[in-house]
């Protein structure tokens, strides 16, 4: 890396006050050319106070929750590399300046650093076993790229930064960013890293299962809005299905007897049928728009430049 390098490293926090001054020295010692932005997010514990002793730029974003502090992070702040890592000091930094590397030397828009953890408190009960489930659903359906879908740890270039159109509000924010690269077509490339429990005092505000459910439906929208004709395809095939479960019978009585005893099922079953066929043609017209808008997407990764 010969040419300057203008590196951010971002930091969401929300009462990280036990961690947050460990995490701005261990990443000044990994990139000293990097500046860090330290984003509070209604901190109570004085987070904000000791990322400003410890000489990091400290601003605010007061709509809850991380999908929107890192909205906020990627319009504000200019920069050729990011480095998106969370303020609980559980990530390596002595990583972030490998993920740099590749990042700059092969031209990736993506370095996720997947977690080896290096103590079994480190993933929280239920906590791997959703990671996989998820990794693996998103995978099957838009390609596997990268082991660790919720790794919140990653290193991007700036045309995937400021193309990435964000909707997420919560912790789903990792799933979206991975989902729009994958559709994308953008380059990911991925390094392993230990990954350490939480410090006394820090606690995770990541729910299992409220968080793991609206990652599930996050997943459910985006395959709606990215693969309309497979989705819907999907619901038409258990529409015919369920028709032809309920008809058939029904067909089979009036061929015997002439008599179509149970009237409403049999109106059910052709409604369904309907239902199946219009899903296939919403799918259909949906789909050319979802091509549209890939497009639109690509138009505007592609008006920044690659060169960094």
């Amino acid at each position: 890396m010969t040419a300057h390098i203008d590196i951010a490293v971002l930091v969401p926090c929300h009462n990280e006050a036990a961690s947050i001054r460990q995490v701005i020295e261990a990443f000044r010692d990994s990139l000293p050319e990097a500046v860090i932005y330290v984003y509070d997010n209604n901190s109570t514990d004085g987070t904000a106070a000791i990322a400003r002793e410890e000489g990091a730029i400290v601003r605010h974003e007061r709509r809850k929750g991380k999908g929107n502090v890192v909205r906020r992070m990627f319009s504000d702040i200019e920069a050729d590399v990011y480095i998106l890592v969370d303020g609980d000091d559980t990530y390596d930094a002595s990583v972030a300046s490998e993920m740099v590397r590749r990042l700059v030397e092969s031209n990736y828009d993506v370095v996720n650093c997947a977690r080896l953890p290096v103590a079994d408190d480190a993933f929280r009960r239920g906590h791997k076993f959703g990671n996989w489930m998820l990794t693996f659903l998103v995978s099957s359906v838009f390609g596997r790229q990268n082991s660790d879908m919720l790794s919140g740890y990653k290193a991007l270039s700036r045309r995937m930064v400021k193309s990435f159109p964000i909707k997420s509000q919560g912790f789903e924010i990792e799933t979206e960013l991975l989902v729009h690269c994958l559709e994308m077509g953008l380059p990911i490339d991925e390094i392993s890293a230990p990954y350490r429990e939480r410090q006394e005092g820090s606690q995770s505000k990541l729910s299992t299962y409220r968080d793991g459910l609206r990652i599930l439906w996050l997943i459910s929208h985006l395959i709606r809005e990215e693969r309309p004709l497979q989705f819907f395809s999907l619901v038409a095939l258990i529409l015919i299905g369920v028709s032809l479960g309920i008809g058939v019978p029904i067909f089979v009585e009036f061929e015997r007897t002439g008599l179509v005893p149970r009237l409403p099922s049999a109106l059910l079953a052709t409604g369904l049928m309907l239902s199946g066929f219009l899903s296939i043609t919403i799918g259909l017209v949906l789909d050319g728009v979802a091509r549209g808008r890939r497009e639109a997407k690509l138009l505007s990764y592609l008006s920044y430049r690659s060169d960094r």
